[in-house]
Order: structure tokens, then sequence, then C-alpha cells
């Protein structure tokens, strides 16, 4: 089966990387002029040379002839992207490589490539990864969601890599909300550790901020244990305790009173935005996301986010 990866960040570069160790990969970018003559993303993926077996285009005709496209472009363009390239898209085994919920619809990326590309087979590839661990061969273990479970057996086979170990699940909103919702939390997390609050309070916003992702995820009629695998308990462990994270990186410059680089794409920011609105349509008590988006959007300082939470009600576990 051939596979091609669309969209060339860090992720993307990291995945087309691995995936070439086992046979030929094609990786699409709107600009590779740089990374064409260098071999290598230095912009986003320094010190990762690509393989003999990859090769870049910037023509979308030439992603065509692959069996499996990975979508690695950002949750906010995905609709835009699959929208626009439909007729290449379509009848393909299409798996989502981005974590978030879309903030116009509040629906997580398999459910837009469903909308958008209806004769595709979609999933989504998730879970605790950095892209510098994966493009430099080091082992990660990712959840492969996809409701075919068939289809499900056939990309785990075809993804798998010497040091990517794939899970399969057919539960595609569990996987799509752990992998969104761990985000918010960096945030939380991050801004926590910013501002000065310690690894307590870090300790008690992750906890509590995974009893938050169950909540939606029973409201949302996923299964709960999906969460406790990598796409949700695994990812959040990995996001909320290091600054490779873009989320928690986020959090950290809230939390110091810092201006964070608006260039750099936090999918986070948009999911607590998504999130709280779900929450609240829904009458869901979800008060971290809740915090989250109110810093975001400058209705409260990081102290005060702190404070409020403190303040809540005092509740059984």
């Amino acid at each position: 089966m051939s596979i091609a990866v669309l969209g060339a960040g860090a992720f993307g570069s990291a995945l087309a990387i691995s995936l070439a160790g086992s046979g030929p990969v094609t990786l699409w970018a709107r600009d590779l002029r740089d990374m064409a003559a260098r071999r290598e993303n230095t912009a986003r993926l320094p010190d990762c040379p690509f393989p003999k077996n990859l090769t870049l285009t910037d023509n979308l005709n030439d992603i065509a002839g692959a069996d499996i496209i990975l979508l690695a472009v950002p949750m906010q363009k995905l609709r835009q992207m699959l929208s626009a390239n439909t007729e290449v898209l379509s009848g393909k085994h299409l798996v989502a490589c981005c974590k978030g919920i879309e903030l116009s619809t509040g629906i997580g990326p398999v459910s837009v490539i469903q909308q958008e590309v209806p004769d595709a087979i979609a999933a989504i590839l998730t879970g605790p990864s950095f892209a510098a661990d994966i493009a430099r061969g080091l082992p990660t273990a990712l959840t492969l969601a996809c409701a075919d479970d068939a289809a499900g057996r056939h990309l785990q086979q075809a993804l798998t890599t010497a040091n990517l170990r794939l899970y399969r699940t057919t539960d595609t909103i569990g996987a799509e909300l752990g992998g969104a919702l761990k985000n918010v939390i960096a945030i939380a997390c991050g801004a926590a550790m910013g501002a000065g609050l310690g690894e307590s309070a870090r300790a008690a916003l992750m906890t509590r901020g995974y009893a938050e992702m169950q909540r939606l995820a029973r409201h949302l009629n996923a299964n709960p244990s999906t969460l406790s695998g990598l796409s949700g308990f695994g990812d959040l462990t990995l996001t909320c305790t290091s600054d490779q994270s873009r989320n928690y990186r986020l959090g950290l410059a809230l939390g110091l009173g810092e201006t964070f680089d608006p260039g750099t794409t936090v999918e986070g920011a948009a999911t607590a935005r998504a999130v709280y609105d779900l929450s609240q349509a829904a009458d869901l008590d979800m008060p971290i996301t809740a915090a989250v988006a109110a810093v975001l959007d400058g209705r409260q300082d990081v102290p005060d986010a702190m404070k409020s939470l403190l303040a809540r009600p005092l509740k059984e576990e």
C-alpha cells in the first residue's frame, strides 16, 4: 500500500521520515524549496535528514495514487483543505494527525473527514508523541482509531514502523477527545507553573482535568476507558509535563505574563473555546476548561482563575 503525508510541519515530516524507513512515502508541502534543497525540514525539525525513500512534492496530484493519506494539517484548517481537494482524496484511507475540536462546529477531525469526503475511510492517529522523538527513531506508541475494525487492522499494519508502535480502537470519538482535551489541560498546567503555583497545583490540574475529559467523553457517548489509554492519559501526562509541548509553553507564557509567538499553532487555544461552548450548551461542569477559555479571552488573569477554582464548593471526588 502506498502512503502519502499531506502537510510538512514538524509532525507530518516526522511521520514521513519514520514511515519511509519501511518503504516509499510521498510528503506534500505548499513550499518545499528549502526542504528539497537541504533534504531536511530545517525550520520545524532540524537535524533530522530525509531518507532516500521520501519523495517531496508541492503538487497534490502526485499523491492521488496513494492508498493511505495522513492529514498532518492544523485542526482549524482541516475542513478547508478537505473541501478544496475532495477529488484527490475521494475513496482513500484518510488518517487525521491533528488534535483538536473544530471551533465552528464542535466536532473532531474524523467527523470533519466524514462530512467532507463521505466515501473515504476516516481514522485518527493520536497519542503521546513529540515530532523530534519520532523523527530520530525513538520508541513511540500511538492510538490508531477507526470505526471500521477491518480497515483499522489494515492501517495498523501499514503504519507501524521500527520505532512507532500502534494500538487499535474503534472508539474514534474517545480518541479524538483524548488528543484534543489534553491540550486544554496542558495550557492550564503551563499557566500554573509559569505563575509559580508549584508542582502540587500541576498534579491537581492534571487529575481534575482528566475527570473533565471523561465527563465530556460520557456525554458524547465515547468509552471513558479509551481516555485511560495512550490517546488520553498517556498524552495528558506527556503534554502537561514537558516544555516541548506548544500548549504547555503557551500556558507558561500566560502564567509569566509574557507574549507568546502568535505564528505558532497551538491547537488547545481554539479547542478550549470550542469545548467551553459545548459544556455550556450541555450544562456540563468543566471548570478548568472554563478557566482556560477565560484566561485566553482576557476575562480573567491566571491568579484570579486559580482563586476561582479553589473557591468552588467542596464535593466528593
